[in-house]
């Protein structure tokens, strides 16, 4: 089989030797491995594939719970955060999304295999073909499972920054009266007065002894 392995590495060459019968008889325990081996590498591809198949049923769940339940919900307007917060969370949200696609089909990959059909004249004995690509779907299902995970880490990142981010700051509006000038955010105009909240607390102002407003970036 080394030999069989070697020559699939190779691109179909190999050194051919003459092979010796074993002087040793084989004993019913060589035999009882041998057919215990043989077994091994004839499940093997389906155990990988049906290991793959629960590991992506299962993750599948996992990100499903994180998008759909109600409890990792974070705000539900990204706009509500600071300019430099919700660029941060869409990028977060971006990468989940290029990471998860990678994971998914990595895990399609190992449970269900490449959408590809080898030559006639590439095809190994089934066993060492089985072999073969057993080995390459575990690898596919690693990276799938790394993946996933990432994509899951990816997406508790952009809902933790949608919670415990700076909200974005209110326009702010300043008017000058004989009374002296006002700053703050704007809390409701009508009936000819505008209220602001400033840090002294929210103040009316007649808007007709107003003699000049304008919006302000913050507060002096």
């Amino acid at each position: 089989m080394r030999r069989l392995l070697d020559r699939a590495r190779t691109g179909g060459t190999s050194v051919s030797r003459p092979l010796s019968p074993d002087p040793t008889p084989a004993t019913p325990a060589d035999l009882r491995r041998a057919q215990e081996r043989d077994r091994l590498l004839r499940t093997e591809l389906p155990r990988v594939r049906a290991a793959a198949t629960a590991w992506r049923n299962g993750l599948g769940g996992l990100l499903a719970a994180l998008v759909g339940f109600s409890l990792v919900r974070g705000r539900s307007d990204i706009g509500q955060l600071a300019e430099h917060w919700a660029v941060a969370v869409g990028f977060l949200l971006l990468a989940a999304l290029v990471v998860g696609t990678s994971g998914a089909l990595m895990l399609l990959r190992a449970a269900h295999g490449r959408p590809a059909v080898t030559a006639a004249e590439d095809l190994l004995p089934s066993p060492v073909g089985d072999h073969v690509e057993a080995l390459d779907c575990a690898k596919a299902l690693r990276r799938g499972i790394a993946l996933t995970l990432a994509c899951a880490l990816l997406l508790l990142s952009a809902v933790a920054t949608t919670w415990y981010g700076p909200e974005r700051a209110d326009p702010m509006t300043q008017v000058t009266t004989p009374s002296g000038t006002f700053c703050g955010s704007t809390v409701r105009v009508g009936h000819g007065t505008l209220v602001l909240r400033t840090a002294a607390g929210e103040v009316t102002v007649d808007l007709a002894r107003v003699s000049t407003l304008s919006a302000a970036t913050a507060c002096p």
